[in-house]
C-alpha cells in the first residue's frame, strides 16, 4: 500500500473520494489540446514561521510561484502546474509545478535553493530538486485529514496537515548547518487542484 493511500486510510476524518468523471467515448485524436493546469497552495503555519525565524532560518518562495501574507493565516504560497499525467484519486502519477523554494539560514549564512517541485501521487510526497543536484529530496508530506475529490476534469486534494518529510529534515539541516529540522514538523496545510491535459 503507498504512503498517500494508506495515510488516506488511516485519516481521522472523512476521506471522501467523490468521483464525477465524465463518460463517453474517446476522441479519435488523442493529442491534447488544453495543457494540465492547476495549482498547489501551501498556507504555512503562523508558528513554524516564528520559530524558523526565531532559529535564524527564512524561506523564500521563487517564481513562478506567488506568495501573500496575513498575520492570522500566515504565510499562503501558491505553485502553478507546469504539467505531469496523474490520477489522484486513484493513486498513481506525477503532477508538477513552476517555481522553487530558498532556504536561508542567516546564523551560519548558508543557504539552498529548490526547483522542480513534484507531487508523487503513489509515494505520497512533495520532491524538490536542490541547485546543482539531479536527485530529488523527498521533501514535505501531506498529512493529517486528507480529502481526494474529482469534480469534471479537476482532481483536488485537501491536507489539513503539511509536515516535513524525514529525508527533507534531514537534508535542510545538514545544507543549512542547523539542528533546527525534524520529521514529521508540521508546516501548515495544503490545497492541490490539478487538471490533466486535454
Amino acid at each position: 500500500m503507498s504512503r498517500m493511500r494508506a495515510r488516506l486510510a488511516s485519516s481521522g476524518a472523512a476521506v471522501v473520494l467523490a468521483v464525477t468523471a465524465a463518460g463517453g467515448a474517446a476522441a479519435a485524436d488523442t493529442t491534447p489540446v488544453t495543457p494540465a493546469a492547476g495549482q498547489a497552495v501551501i498556507t504555512t503555519d503562523v508558528n513554524f514561521l516564528s520559530n524558523a525565524a526565531l532559529n535564524g532560518i527564512v524561506v523564500i518562495p521563487l517564481q513562478p510561484a506567488s506568495p501573500s501574507y496575513d498575520q492570522t493565516a500566515g504565510l499562503t504560497v501558491t505553485f502553478p502546474v507546469s504539467g505531469g499525467a496523474a490520477n489522484i484519486p486513484a493513486f498513481y502519477g506525477d503532477v508538477q509545478f513552476g517555481g522553487g523554494l530558498l532556504f536561508l539560514n542567516l546564523t551560519t549564512g548558508r543557504s539552498v535553493t529548490f526547483k522542480q517541485l513534484d507531487f508523487s501521487v503513489a509515494d505520497g510526497w512533495f520532491t524538490a530538486v536542490p541547485n546543482g543536484s539531479g536527485t530529488p529530496v523527498p521533501l514535505l508530506d501531506p498529512a493529517g485529514d486528507n480529502v481526494v475529490n474529482r469534480n469534471g476534469l479537476t482532481q483536488n486534494l485537501t491536507s489539513s496537515s503539511f509536515q516535513l518529510d524525514a529525508e527533507g529534515a534531514k537534508y535542510l539541516d545538514a545544507k543549512l548547518g542547523t539542528g533546527y529540522f525534524t520529521t514529521g514538523q508540521q508546516i501548515g496545510s495544503l490545497a492541490l487542484s490539478y487538471t490533466p491535459a486535454h
